[in-house]
């Protein structure tokens, strides 16, 4: 006898696949492998992922995701799909912030219609230089939390936004370098999670990766639960090696950046090279409108897409 139902991929591990299934008896976990096909890179299940399941008799394994419904949107890092917001955490130190990679993170968000989240752990090493990056973001009108594991700081009003804004079916993910307190921020805000963690390295500031795959959890229970994903630690954001998008699409990644575009002196002006008096952007830059740390990212981010795209003509 064949069945089919629909459920929600909420982990994936060695080729076997843990889907969240809403039956007539309530919530069920079922574990499936995906189809033959579903395996190829290009076709590959992701978490996030809503798919259709059969429920097999005849198969060895007895369950198998048959098809993967539409997606809304897929990430590569981290590994998801149908996400609604990336809550993009980074520490104040140890180890250090690399600004660039979470504007990278925040354009990717955007482009992908994804709400980006700015989260700042461990504000209990430097409160005052956790305020300054924070100031960034919020200029730019990210909604941003300054929290710490160790103190609580801000625990309590991220826990609020979280509840509020992740319910009703939508999908979030926390992530960002190893290292910067991810699991340990989950764990404070919800402590039924109980996520691995582990210590820095004295020697490189780095985290070793107690995620090792990407979970997603329930923050509310029944029919109306958000989904929470843990994800793993990465340093790198590749801009040459993968597509996240286009030259051509960067601009609008950068959303404090419209309401000054085609006010430059020069119509083909692209806001890499040229100075205050040519180019409206570096001029809000410079008047303190636009973060300067955001037109720096735009701009490296621009030089990788221009080469890559010479490379490609």
């Amino acid at each position: 006898m064949i069945v089919t139902k629909y459920g929600k991929v909420v982990k994936g591990l060695g080729g076997l696949y843990e889907t969240r299934v809403v039956t007539e008896n309530g919530i069920e976990r079922l574990s499936c492998r995906a189809k033959g096909v579903l395996k190829r890179d290009e076709e590959k299940v992701l978490i996030g992922d809503n798919v259709k399941i059969l429920l097999d008799d005849s198969t060895p394994d007895g369950l198998v995701i048959s098809e993967i419904v539409e997606r809304k949107n897929s990430l590569i890092r981290p590994p998801m799909a149908n996400l609604d917001y990336l809550f993009i955490v980074f520490a104040v130190k140890k180890p250090s912030p690399v600004i660039e990679t979470v504007d990278k993170l925040v354009a990717i968000s955007v482009h992908n219609g994804i709400t980006p989240v700015i989260v700042i752990t461990k504000s209990d090493l430097d409160a005052e230089i956790a305020d300054e990056l924070a100031g960034i973001y919020i200029k730019v009108g990210i909604p941003t939390f300054v929290t710490s594991s160790e103190d609580r700081t801000g625990v309590e009003p991220l826990a609020e936004y979280i509840q509020r804004e992740v319910v009703g079916g939508k999908t979030a993910a926390f992530a960002g370098a190893s290292g910067v307190g991810k699991s340990t921020l989950m764990n404070a805000l919800f402590p039924g999670l109980t996520l691995a963690t582990a210590e820095i390295s004295r020697k490189i500031e780095r985290g070793r990766h107690t995620t090792r795959h990407v979970e997603i959890f329930e923050i509310q229970g029944g029919l109306d639960t958000g989904f929470l994903a843990d994800t793993p630690g990465f340093s790198l954001i590749d801009f040459a090696r993968f597509d996240f998008f286009s030259l051509e699409e960067i601009i609008p990644t950068f959303p404090e950046f419209l309401p000054y575009v085609g006010k430059c002196r020069y119509t083909d002006c692209a806001h890499v090279g040229e100075g205050a008096d040519e180019c409206a952007i570096a001029k809000a830059a410079l008047d303190g409108i636009i973060p300067e740390s955001r037109l720096e990212s735009y701009r490296s981010i621009y030089k990788v897409l221009k080469e890559k795209k010479n490379n490609y003509d």
